[in-house]
């Protein structure tokens, strides 16, 4: 087998031998979505006769899934269902997921393929600091890296000192976790006494939330690690969608298992390959719950061209953002991964920031909130005025708009092992 391939079939495969796979697998999808009453009352099982005939199905949602939760999206018996997973529902009741037995053998066939891409073998021993439950994204990673081979370590998320004793104790050389987490176990080497040099690791598989490529070198450099990003959400099964090899020009897609649209979110026309939109997946290898053109929310484009790594799979850019995220701030679109590649790798200024959003009469307002990495510099008042208007020159030169910077202590912002919350609305408390 070729060095970094899990499988050589479909990874190297030709864009005839891949399309082949997803039209055959579109149409037996089709079929049994049937089984599903949401799609049963929408769609004709014979519409699919070629590839283009994806854009005849409708739509799915969050709050389609929500709508028939628990189990409503469901096209298999109970009896059948080997694992549940659910999101967090902090927004309203969970979306939830189910698998049989073959879906948790091609969900794991998917992540080890991620996997291998980066570099990962039999011979790494990982640390995954997701937590563990309900959260698909470390029962993902775990099934995966066991399918490799690899030695699992799995401590889930929290108690920072512990997270670096064993890193350093057991010899990880592979770390799975957030960005957000990932640069805080940096930042905090120094506070135990230890430094990069201390660790074994090698590689830093980051998923559950998008970061810049600013902050996927402050990872390389404080952890010392080749950081690499994967993709997937909970409503599709979880990661697995999609991961980055060491080229790092976009997310390669497990596309015998996932076919990826990106659409206009306002007219919902689907747009041609490298253009900027929403991401749709339609799912094409599961029993339990398939999903129709799903719509994800998150900002990203494809990319047609092959891949120095060899592998002719579309690509998936970095997601830019949500388009629930994004915020609309004097008639400008402000999406926060455009504060973060402003903030990140600044002088005197630490990579945690926050948009705080309030409404003043009928006009929303935004704050950036970021840290100081030296709290003795809130004292020096002149160098403290200078690095609030270089800031703010800076975020304006992104947006366009002179917008408000107010530099906090040290650790003042939360820190979080899960998704990082980047955007604090406070409109429901404004005049």
């Amino acid at each position: 087998m070729s060095d970094k391939i899990w499988n050589e079939s479909i990874e190297l495969g030709s864009r005839d031998y891949i399309r082949s796979i997803q039209l055959e697998r579109l149409k037996a999808t089709v079929a049994h979505a049937g089984g599903v009453r949401f799609y049963r009352e929408r769609l004709d099982s014979d519409v699919i006769h070629t590839p283009d005939d994806l854009r005849k199905l409708p739509f799915t949602t969050k709050s389609d899934l929500r709508d028939n939760y628990p189990f409503g999206f469901f096209a298999v018996p109970k009896e059948r269902v080997v694992r549940v997973h659910a999101s967090s529902g902090t927004t309203g009741k969970p979306t939830v997921v189910g698998y049989t037995a073959a879906d948790l053998d091609s969900w794991s066939e998917c992540v080890a393929r991620i996997i291998t891409m980066a570099g990962v073998t039999e011979r790494d021993t990982a640390q995954i600091s997701f937590g563990y439950g309900l959260f698909t994204g470390a029962l993902g990673l775990h099934y995966g890296l066991e399918r490799v081979g690899a030695a699992v370590i799995p401590i889930s998320s929290g108690n920072t000192a512990k997270q670096l004793m064993i890193m350093r104790d057991f010899g990880v050389t592979t770390l799975i976790a957030t960005p957000s987490y990932a640069i805080h176990l940096g930042d905090a080497l120094a506070e135990h006494g230890m430094s990069k040099d201390d660790l074994t690791l090698k590689y830093g598989l980051l998923g559950a939330e998008g970061h810049t490529l600013s902050m996927n070198a402050e990872i390389e450099g404080k952890l010392g690690v080749l950081a690499l990003e994967n993709y997937g959400l909970s409503e599709v099964g979880g990661p697995g969608v999609s991961g980055e090899c060491p080229c790092k020009r976009g997310m390669h897609i497990n596309e015998d298992n996932f076919i990826c649209e990106i659409i206009d979110p306002d007219t919902l026309e689907v747009l041609p390959p490298g253009a900027e939109g929403e991401l749709v997946i339609t799912t094409i290898n599961k029993e339990c719950m398939p999903l129709l053109r799903y719509r994800t929310r998150d900002i990203s484009r494809l990319i047609p061209e092959r891949c120095e790594c060899g592998r002719a799979s579309l690509r998936m850019a970095k997601v830019k953002g949500r388009t629930d995220d994004m915020l609309i701030i004097k008639g400008v679109n402000v999406y926060p991964s455009q504060v973060e590649s402003v903030v990140i790798g600044m002088e005197h200024i630490s990579p945690y920031y926050q948009l705080v959003v309030t409404k003043k009469g009928r006009f929303d307002n935004l704050e950036v909130h970021v840290e100081v990495d030296d709290p003795a510099l809130l004292e020096r008042y002149s160098e403290l005025e200078a690095l609030e208007r270089t800031l703010r020159e800076k975020i304006h030169s992104v947006l366009g708009l002179d917008i408000r910077v107010v530099l906090r202590e040290p650790k003042s912002i939360e820190r979080t092992a899960g998704k990082a919350k980047r955007v604090l609305d406070l409109r429901g408390n404004g005049e």
